[in-house]
């Protein structure tokens, strides 16, 4: 590394000012609401949003709800096991979960079906299908270009 960086480059051949190139394809997905696929660099990961109708928190009986999860396929990175998740996929769901939610980035208030009874609540699942470094920020686009073209599914409730 110390090679590398008198040399001005790191260790995947950039320069130290390069930046990994950015490529983000949405609605590909048609079983999805929402959908994104996120290149940066060589990392790859998939987003798919999903929403259905479900039970406000108590504490919240206006606000729809979301869950968002990782998942961490060994096909992506040796180093990644099969099974439950592990904490670096837990880890990158709360980033990206916190991060959609002190950006407002989604109208919580704004899913509420009827108060106290029914909400929408936002699915948002995260595949990475490549890891080359910076999950987190590829994650966390894939996230928001999903939920740029997410739509709110138009199915009757009674």
């Amino acid at each position: 590394m110390e090679t590398l960086a008198t040399e001005g480059k790191r260790a995947d051949g950039r320069g130290i000012n390069e930046y990994r190139e950015v490529k983000i394809e949405i609605g590909m997905l048609n079983t999805a609401e929402g959908s994104a696929m996120v290149h940066l660099g060589k990392t790859k990961v998939l987003c798919g949003i999903k929403m259905l109708i479900g039970t406000p928190y108590g504490d919240s009986p206006k606000s729809g709800t979301m869950m968002t999860s990782t998942e961490l396929a060994p096909l992506a990175d040796q180093s990644f096991d099969p099974g439950p998740p592990r904490e670096q996929s837990i880890e990158l769901s709360r980033v990206v979960d916190r991060g959609i939610r002190e950006s407002r980035m989604i109208d919580f208030e704004g899913l509420c079906i009827e108060e106290g009874e029914k909400v929408w609540t936002v699915f948002i699942d995260l595949h990475i299908l490549d890891n080359n470094g910076n999950l987190f920020d590829c994650c966390t686009l894939a996230a928001a270009a999903a939920l740029s073209n997410a739509k709110i599914p138009n199915v009757q409730h009674g």
